[in-house]
């Protein structure tokens, strides 16, 4: 059972990784010009940077208030 939270987030990312990818190629499709498609690009890649220290500061605040909580937090 222990495998199962990992196999789901694994499966998750995958998921939504691939529909954002389609997302945004299918907006690419819909028609611009190349500085356009740069601005799209460059915009989308500013917000996967966000999310992901976004994400990483919630991981690090997740686990700085349970260890202030006093939970053990060893993954051994």
């Amino acid at each position: 059972m222990d495998w199962v939270p990992i196999v789901f987030l694994a499966f998750k990312v995958l998921v939504f990784g691939t529909a954002m990818f389609f997302a945004i190629k299918w907006h690419y499709g819909q028609g611009g010009s190349k500085k356009e498609m740069r601005v799209v690009v460059r915009t989308s890649a500013a917000l996967i940077v966000v999310f992901v220290l976004v994400a990483v500061g919630f991981v690090f605040a997740t686990f700085t208030f349970a260890k202030w909580l006093g939970m053990d937090l060893n993954l051994t």
